[in-house]
């Protein structure tokens, strides 16, 4: 299996330390956000890694090399401008293969083992499956709902009890990108995601341990404080 990890974001909400460094480089318990999804992956047994790159993407690159510091292989899917999540995946298809792969924000930390995560099993036309995650305080109302057999339901009105946030991390089939009608060059995974939903073919699991999406700079320092104790 490979894995892709999103690290093209301009990281705006994390200004001032994001204006020399992509927002993946910033550190917390002294290691960069992105070595621990590197160092995750290598105990789960993937070798091949894409990143794509884009804000300060040099940076990246110089720092993570080609992976061999981390026993694994680095290929770097290079955009010509940030073209959000949908277009990142998009624009690195013909470096993912046909089978389905590990989709990891570079802003997120989580203690997630991903060997488990990992072995999860499609069914017949299912084309992904999320981490869901209870509901931070930034994010009260959740991104989608679950129902008792693990399907992904897409709740607009938000009045579903069981309504949990994504948590960044997510089994994904290659075709849920390739056989989606509007995609375009830069637009965003969650519109696909929503028609998948709609069509019943994402599956979700809750995890209950520890995850912090690195958004602000305030959120940046609660991690360092967690990991620091």
């Amino acid at each position: 299996m490979k894995a892709m990890i999103l690290a093209a974001g301009l990281g705006n909400r994390m200004r001032p330390l994001t204006d020399h460094l992509p927002k993946p480089l910033l550190q917390a318990g002294g290691k960069s956000l992105i070595a621990y999804h590197l160092e995750n992956l290598q105990r789960a047994g993937i070798h091949e890694v894409i990143i794509n790159l884009a804000y300060l993407g040099e940076k990246i690159r110089a720092q993570l090399g080609d992976g061999k510091q981390f026993g694994l292989e680095i290929i770097y899917s290079t955009e010509p401008e940030p073209l959000e999540t949908g277009g990142a995946i998009l624009h690195a298809l013909e470096l993912l293969g046909t089978e389905p792969f590990l989709l990891v924000n570079g802003d997120v930390w989580c203690d997630l083992d991903f060997t488990q995560f990992i072995q999860h099993p499609f069914v017949e036309n299912q084309l992904g499956h999320l981490l869901l995650v209870p509901n931070p305080d930034f994010h009260p109302l959740g991104d989608f709902a679950l129902d008792n057999h693990s399907h992904l339901i897409d709740d607009p009105d938000k009045t579903h009890p069981q309504r949990f946030t994504f948590g960044g991390i997510s089994l994904l089939s290659p075709e849920l990108i390739a056989g989606y009608p509007d995609k375009r060059q830069k637009f965003p995974l969650v519109e696909v995601l929503r028609r998948a939903i709609s069509n019943g073919q994402l599956t979700g699991q809750l995890h209950q341990g520890h995850w912090s999406d690195v958004g602000t700079p305030a959120r940046l320092q609660e991690l360092e404080d967690y990991l620091s104790r």
